[in-house]
């Protein structure tokens, strides 16, 4: 593994841990024997990753982060569980990211994310695609990210809290209740700002299905206070589209109950 010196040889990398083509160690990192990683990964000095990483290809992992430590959960009991990075995602300086538990068996993180500094990613959290999460965020377990979330910097996630997909999150911003897609929360307590109008358009949504997002919205948490009224107005009044069945199904599932509207 280390005939192109790619590894540097005050890292400790176990002789059994899988290391791909091209893979960049820094200094002063370490490798346990059950991880690996792909093709392409640049793994910075004093990066810790431990048993149970899967890392893909082309990441970046910056100084100080621990990827793959042992949940924090006192109902852990030393299960053979993963954490699991997609490609081309990285990891900047000082983020921790936690192994699963019995509940999922996994942490996962998806494929072309930026964790930005001192980011915290609890044990079986799911984390999709294209999503950003700012500095100093803290996400406890069990909570579900969908894809192309943006959360601002000091967030706090509540455990088995669900966010939808291209949902924006603001600064600062404690998340108790799940935050349906396609929106802009922000406020204390954390409420519907509005549609996430700039992310959708600059991830090729049309105007119409902005507007038709922006209607159906509208009807949820403007003209009604009655959400069970709303959502059998909305099957009836709205027509169909991938972005309403998204976020009535979303809505339905959502046992701890949705933020709460404008105020």
């Amino acid at each position: 593994m280390n005939t192109e010196l790619l590894i540097h040889e005050l890292s400790a990398v176990h002789p059994d841990a899988q290391i791909a083509a091209n893979v960049k160690i820094g200094p002063f990192s370490s490798i346990s024997a059950d991880v690996t990683i792909g093709e392409g990964t640049w793994i910075g000095p004093n990066v810790t990753i431990l048993d149970g990483a899967r890392i893909g290809a082309n990441c970046k992992i910056f100084p100080g982060a621990v990827i793959s430590a042992e949940p924090q959960d006192l109902k852990f009991d030393g299960e053979v569980t993963t954490t699991v990075i997609g490609d081309s995602t990285t990891i900047r300086e000082c983020c921790t990211i936690n192994r699963g538990t019995t509940d999922r068996m996994t942490t996962e993180v998806g494929n072309n994310c930026l964790l930005m500094a001192y980011t915290h990613i609890a044990h079986d959290v799911k984390v999709g695609n294209n999503c950003i999460i700012a500095n100093s965020a803290n996400i406890a377990g069990h909570v579900t990210i969908q894809d192309f979330v943006i959360i601002e910097g000091v967030v706090a996630v509540q455990q088995f809290v669900h966010i939808g997909q291209h949902a924006f999150i603001g600064g600062g911003s404690l998340v108790r209740k799940n935050v349906p897609p396609y929106i802009k929360a922000a406020r204390e307590p954390l409420s519907f700002v509005g549609v996430n109008t700039i992310g959708l358009r600059r991830r090729g949504f049309s105007n119409s299905s902005i507007t038709a997002i922006e209607d159906l919205y509208r009807a949820i948490y403007v003209h009604s206070n009655n959400l069970t009224q709303a959502l059998q107005a909305a099957e009836v009044e709205f027509p169909s589209s991938p972005e309403k069945e998204s976020i009535l199904e979303f809505i339905r599932l959502s046992d701890k109950g949705i933020i709460r509207g404008p105020q």
